[in-house]
């Protein structure tokens, strides 16, 4: 599943959203060995559609010695990411039909809901106490 994910995430990086093998293969291992980061953002996203098949769904196309991503796999990828980071998002249409309904949404990090002028408040605040005691 992860394969899969990560091949679409490739292709949609191309202009044309066309890759020959040889560009398709350099990159999946670049990503491969980049660490925990891509595995574990490539199993959060191919959880939200657990039953994905990019190619008898027709979201990759073979073609001309590479792979080509369809306007339908640039829709499921879009709409994958869109639920990622809005687990209370739903896009209507063909590519929510792929995300499973009963998945329970992503559990978000205990500081992701503060928001960024919060922080940057505290860390205004956190100065202000340091400058204090110093003087």
């Amino acid at each position: 599943m992860n394969f899969q994910v990560t091949v679409m995430k490739i292709l949609v990086s191309y202009p044309d959203g066309f890759a020959v093998m040889a560009d398709l293969k350099r990159d999946m291992a670049i990503l491969a060995t980049s660490g925990r980061d891509w595995s574990e953002r490539t199993k959060r996203l191919a959880a939200r559609a657990p039953d994905l098949d990019i190619f008898s769904q027709a979201l990759v196309e073979r073609l001309n010695g590479g792979w080509r991503i369809t306007d339908k796999g640039r829709t499921v990828l879009e709409t994958m990411e869109a639920r990622q980071r809005d687990p209370e998002h739903v896009v209507e249409g063909a590519a929510s039909e792929l995300c499973s309904p009963a998945a329970p949404p992503p559990r978000l990090a205990a500081n992701r809901g503060i928001r960024r002028s919060d922080r940057r408040r505290d860390r205004r605040m956190a100065r202000e106490r340091i400058r204090a005691n110093a003087s």
